[in-house]
């Protein structure tokens, strides 16, 4: 959105291609028109769940009065399967499914592409992760926003970093029961880097308002402590892992390198699990195109872009989560950034001064700082698969075990997850390894290599038909 502004502010016409109902993407997650009605009013997602409102509305503002004189061309509900480069620029190739179950293809050519895909949760597996209850703490999330739905009486959170705060605080507002959040790392962690949390003091007022919110409803955060396997009901009653709905959640200290310590082990009744271990960029499009990638820091990689937002490849650029996880803040400026690199190189009239372009790049400096900081502060625990049995399921889709992953890096024909997908089909789901993948890579690689997706030329599902008709482009944009 940021960059779609920039752009048409400075003389461009854009394509703007969003796969959701509505622009703003998972932060600034609205429910679509059609579960608006017949809703109450008081069911649905209030203020509370999103940030900086203001800055959506104005950019939500000049997307319209530039739509309104054609120079923006707003795509919504259109998913993007693939893109590929031409002499002249790119190609775009996208399905219609604004009319569901109906998709068309279409072809989108432009002189300059522009990818922000953000990011997706990153899970770690353990036994009994696959049981009916068990979600990612940004699904729970996105239930909120989406249409208000609290999808659980008594929650359990766990993973690490500072996004189980306003999941935990959301759900306890709307009357769900948190028994616990558990943090992986220890706050000390923070201490050792300083700098970067005095530069960003509005980290500290967010994180405060959360405390505060915790403190009210008596949430207790354990830090040091893991969710280390889910037991499910039975149905006679009684309890037994992988069986029904999740019942029981087992948590447990953890020494400094993750591995749990003995004697702390914990059961704890609940009826949901909300986990989270950080995110993992979303790079389906940018990597058939052929641009490098660089080690985000936190265990995944990224974009490589310089200054400006610019791949390595001519006229590709990228922005948010793509070019590594950071925030919303960071991916509005590197938006703008990345806009004013694109009207720079294609020589349009309207350039922003100079005077704000430096300010959009100090911060964007700025965020990437806390963003390195916060990735150091809570890392994935290096021993989180000691938590895992041999039986325990890694890959969902094709029910691939731990077990199945280990022989296959010991008898040293697996280096990495992409060989494991071709001795043990882990990963040739549904998800194309998008949710074992990281985990995969975990289990096998070398703890200083970071996670790089598998290329896919289709980036998502796509139906024979639209394929036949993906041929001379819909629309020609500069």
């Amino acid at each position: 959105m940021a960059a779609a502004a920039t752009a048409l502010d400075g003389g461009l016409r854009v394509f703007l291609v969003d796969s959701g109902p509505a622009p703003g993407g998972q932060f600034w997650r609205h429910p679509p028109d059609h579960a608006r009605e017949g809703v109450p009013t008081e069911a649905l997602p209030t203020e509370d769940l999103h940030h900086d409102l203001r800055t959506y509305r104005a950019l939500r503002a000049t997307l319209t009065a530039h739509e309104r004189t054609g120079r923006l061309t707003l795509l919504l509900d259109h998913h993007v399967w693939t893109t590929a480069r031409e002499a002249d620029g790119f190609t775009v190739h996208a399905v219609d499914r604004s009319r569901a179950p109906e998709e068309r293809a279409v072809v989108l050519r432009a002189r300059a592409l522009l990818v922000a895909t953000g990011a997706y949760d990153r899970q770690l597996p353990f036994p009994g992760w696959d049981l009916p209850g068990v979600l990612t703490a940004g699904g729970l999330q996105a239930l909120l926003k989406g249409g208000g739905v609290v999808a659980c009486r008594r929650v359990v959170l766990g993973g690490t970093g500072p996004f189980l705060l306003p999941v935990a605080a959301a759900l306890a507002a709307r009357g769900a029961e948190v028994v616990a959040v558990c943090e992986a790392a220890a706050p000390s962690a923070w201490l050792r880097h300083p700098a970067p949390l005095l530069r960003n003091p509005a980290k500290w007022a967010e994180a405060a308002g959360y405390a505060v919110t915790l403190a009210r409803h008596r949430i207790p955060v354990r830090t040091r402590t893991a969710i280390i396997s889910a037991e499910g009901e039975g149905a006679e009653g009684e309890r037994a892992e992988g069986e029904g709905r999740v019942a029981v959640v087992r948590t447990a200290s953890l020494a400094a390198d993750g591995t749990p310590l003995p004697g702390t082990e914990r059961r704890i009744e609940a009826d949901t699990v909300g986990v989270g271990w950080g995110f993992v960029p979303q790079l389906d499009l940018l990597l058939p195109l052929g641009c490098d990638l660089a080690d985000a820091g936190d265990g995944t990689t990224a974009a490589a872009v310089d200054a400006g937002q610019r791949t390595t490849v001519p006229g590709l650029y990228a922005a948010g989560e793509t070019c590594g996880v950071g925030g919303a803040a960071l991916a509005i400026s590197e938006g703008r950034v990345a806009a004013v690199s694109v009207l720079t190189d294609l020589s349009a009239p309207g350039l922003p001064g100079t005077r704000r372009l430096a300010a959009e790049r100090r911060t964007v400096a700025r965020h990437r700082a806390f963003a390195r900081a916060l990735a150091q502060a809570h890392p994935l625990p290096p021993a989180w698969p000691a938590w895992l049995t041999d039986d325990t399921t890694v890959c969902r889709c094709e029910e691939v075990t731990a077990g199945a992953v280990r022989s296959a890096r010991a008898d040293g024909s697996a280096a990495g997850h992409r060989q494991v997908k071709q001795l043990t089909r882990a990963g040739m789901g549904w998800c194309q390894g998008r949710m074992c993948g990281p985990a995969v890579h975990c289990l096998v690689a070398a703890r200083e290599v970071p996670y790089t997706p598998a290329e896919r030329l289709i980036a998502t599902p796509v139906t024979l038909g639209a394929l036949a008709d993906s041929g001379e482009p819909t629309a020609d944009h500069t």
